[in-house]
């Protein structure tokens, strides 16, 4: 029986992801999973894999297991071809745990935690939190990087009010001080790598437990807070996701279904033309200034590498387009006066464009045209999207990635509630966006045959 007999196909594949990632660190183990499954090929950017790739292959790499890029290359490549490129960001405002995150105070033990992006904190209050994210962890007293994501949802034991560890945790006697001692001097571990002392005993029995390992031969983590409810289609016709993390995995997980389901596609074999490519970065809710942020070296160096003579490096910037995909506001009915007339977005009716006089989006009239004859190809539609004179403008990956001379266009799926630890967007447009990027890999590159823009 499925759970959701009405409802459309790609938003009940979108909840399996979503709820199988909680942070950017699981969001690329499902993608890459996703892409291994139809025949995508690991490579490492430490490795000499210009000398091994093959036109007509299927490639992908990570960096720091949060940002992923992948690409395949058309049976006719040779250096100076373009990228096709859709681009998105894997992470969200989220509460993440402090490096030395024990607290204690009238008798709870407490998380420490730091705030992450621009996140509707109040929202969070009075949910049921669990933690998840990557531990670095040492086996038979040989240090080796190995950074275990894992998840778990026990919501008797964790059930924090930002950061409030509940019963279970109270009841351990060897944990609990009787005074805060935040403001006081703490102990340093005796030994470098320890962090015992940084963290109460029972967050790191529990976690050792998820993992089978020892306490001790746990040597860092980053860890953050999410909500245990799983995502859920709603409304009277199922039209509606109520999601934590809409913004912006709804973004990621239509970009690499699309890449994926392209390479299965009739029309993959005969493609000529640009490498199709997605980019999965993180970071973009903080600034994108990172390893693995859009400002970072992976598409220059991608570039570099596919095409690594200053000509041929040069003819692929001047080929090469990208699609900025990042969730986008929808009207609210109650709140219409915050919105520009005419330029009010719904969910469900659309991909949507998003343009900024002042360059906070990456559109011009070029893009804006090519993706629309691209949506048109696949018979969708797509609305326009922009702020009032008198109201802030938000920014995403697209401005800094132009930057390097790629054409470029931002867009995204309109959405209610962008932040909130529970968002809501529209179920058929995770379908409309898939339609774009296939449309997108399959056609630009005979559609840009035909543009004359110099």
């Amino acid at each position: 029986m499925m759970l959701y007999p009405a409802a459309p196909e790609a938003a009940t594949r979108f909840l399996k992801f979503v709820n199988a990632s909680p942070t950017p660190f699981h969001a690329v183990h499902n993608a890459a999973l996703r892409l291994e499954k139809v025949g995508f090929q690991k490579i490492r950017e430490k490795d000499e894999w210009e000398k091994d790739i093959q036109p007509g292959g299927k490639y992908y790499f990570v960096r720091n297991q949060a940002a992923l890029v992948a690409f395949t290359l058309p049976h006719t490549w040779k250096q100076g071809a373009g990228l096709s490129i859709v681009a998105t960001h894997v992470d969200s405002p989220n509460l993440k745990v402090r490096p030395i995150s024990k607290r204690t105070k009238q008798g709870y033990l407490q998380v420490g935690v730091e705030t992450y992006g621009g996140g509707i904190w109040h929202s969070w209050l009075d949910r049921d939190l669990s933690i998840a994210g990557r531990v670095v962890v040492a086996e038979r007293n040989v240090d080796r990087n190995v950074n275990d994501s894992f998840k778990f949802n026990q919501e008797t034991e964790f059930v924090p009010i930002l950061g409030l560890i509940e019963g279970y945790l109270n009841a351990r006697k060897s944990d609990a001080d009787s005074e805060d001692k935040s403001s006081g001097p703490s102990t340093p571990p005796k030994v470098a790598s320890s962090i015992q002392e940084n963290h109460h005993s029972a967050l790191l029995q529990l976690i050792a437990g998820e993992l089978s390992v020892a306490p001790e031969e746990i040597h860092d983590f980053e860890l953050s807070l999410y909500d245990t409810q799983p995502s859920v289609l709603g409304g009277i016709n199922n039209e509606f996701i109520f999601s934590p993390r809409l913004d912006n995995l709804v973004s990621s997980f239509c970009a690499v279904e699309a890449l994926a389901e392209s390479v299965t596609a009739d029309y993959f074999p005969t493609l000529d033309g640009n490498v199709n490519c997605i980019a999965l970065f993180n970071h973009e809710e903080i600034g994108s200034v990172s390893t693995s942020g859009a400002e970072s070296s992976l598409v220059p160096s991608l570039l570099n590498r596919l095409s690594p003579t200053p000509g041929a490096l040069a003819q692929s910037i001047a080929r090469s387009f990208l699609i900025s995909s990042d969730m986008g506001h929808a009207v609210h009915p109650n709140y219409t006066s915050k919105y520009e007339d005419k330029h009010r977005p719904v969910m469900n009716g659309g991909i949507a464009i998003k343009t900024n006089a002042k360059q906070r989006y990456a559109t011009d009239a070029i893009s804006s045209f090519i993706v629309k004859q691209l949506v048109e190809r696949k018979g969708g539609q797509v609305q326009e999207f922009e702020v009032r004179n008198d109201m802030p403008c938000g920014s995403t990956v697209g401005p800094m990635l132009s930057k390097i001379g790629i054409r470029t266009i931002d867009v995204g799926a309109p959405m209610l509630s962008m932040h909130s630890i529970r968002e809501t967007a529209g179920s058929h447009d995770v379908q409309h966006a898939i339609d774009l990027f296939h449309s997108f890999f399959e056609g630009f590159a005979a559609l840009d045959k035909g543009l004359t823009v110099d």
